[in-house]
C-alpha cells in the first residue's frame, strides 16, 4: 500500500513522532508538482491543505480511496464530505492522539488503521470549525493577548504562569508562535461570526495582520 504525504519537515516529524523510522509505504512530498505520475496511492495525507476549492478539486482528481487533510478552519461540508479532517496544527500532531472528524462512517476503520500503524489513535469529534482543542488553545491565546494589552504581565511571565498552573506543554504566546499567529487569528475571526466571545483581541489582530 502506497501513501503520499504532502508535508513540510516539521509536520512530517510530528506525524512520525511515535514511529522509530519512516514507514516504507510513505512517500513524502512538499509541493503538489512533486506528485509521482507513476504512482496511484491508495491514501493521501495533505498536511499543507489550504481549504481552497482548487486544492480540494486537485485532491479529488487523484482518486485516492482515503484522503486525509489538515483542516482546522474548514469543515468537511466546506471542502469535501468524502475527506477525513485532522487537527495538524504545529504542535498538535506530535501527540499520540489525533483529533479528527469524518462524515462517511465507511472511512473510520481505514483511517484508524493507518494512524495505528504509526503509533497513534484517533479521537473522533464533531465536524465543527476549530475542532475542540484548537478552539480551547485559540481562546487561551486570545485571553493572554488581552492581559498583555492591559499590561497585566509580560509574555514570558504569562507563559510561565500557564505552564506551571495548568501543566500545559507551552504557554499561550509559545503556542501562538508555534501554530502561527495568523492561524489563531483566522480561527477566532471565523468563530466570532457566530459567537462574539471569540472576537480577536485588537493587539492579536494587529500582530496577525502585520
Amino acid at each position: 500500500m502506497q501513501i503520499v504525504v504532502i508535508t513540510n519537515d516539521t509536520l512530517k516529524n510530528e506525524l512520525l513522532a511515535q514511529t522509530p523510522e519512516n514507514p516504507a509505504a510513505f512517500h513524502f512530498i512538499s509541493h503538489l508538482d512533486e506528485w509521482p505520475d507513476e504512482m496511484s496511492p491508495r491514501i493521501c495525507i495533505d498536511l499543507l491543505f489550504d481549504g481552497s476549492p482548487e486544492r480540494s478539486a486537485w485532491l479529488r482528481q487523484k482518486n485516492c480511496r482515503l484522503t486525509i487533510v489538515n483542516s482546522v478552519l474548514y469543515t468537511l461540508n466546506e471542502t469535501d464530505t468524502q475527506f477525513v479532517r485532522v487537527n495538524a496544527w504545529t504542535g498538535f500532531l506530535q501527540r499520540n492522539i489525533v483529533e479528527a472528524a469524518v462524515l462517511d462512517d465507511n472511512l473510520h476503520t481505514e483511517a484508524e488503521q493507518l494512524f495505528s500503524s504509526i503509533g497513534k489513535s484517533m479521537e473522533w469529534v464533531p465536524d465543527i470549525c476549530g475542532f475542540l482543542s484548537a478552539r480551547v488553545v485559540a481562546t487561551i491565546v486570545n485571553e493572554a493577548f488581552y492581559s498583555l494589552e492591559e499590561e497585566i504581565s509580560s509574555e514570558k511571565e504569562i507563559d510561565t504562569a500557564m505552564k506551571l498552573g495548568t501543566n500545559y506543554p507551552f504557554g499561550p504566546f509559545e503556542w501562538a508562535a508555534k501554530i502561527g499567529i495568523s492561524n489563531i487569528h483566522d480561527l477566532l475571526k471565523k468563530l466570532s461570526f457566530g459567537e462574539l466571545r471569540y472576537t480577536p483581541c485588537k493587539l492579536l489582530e494587529k500582530k496577525a495582520l502585520a
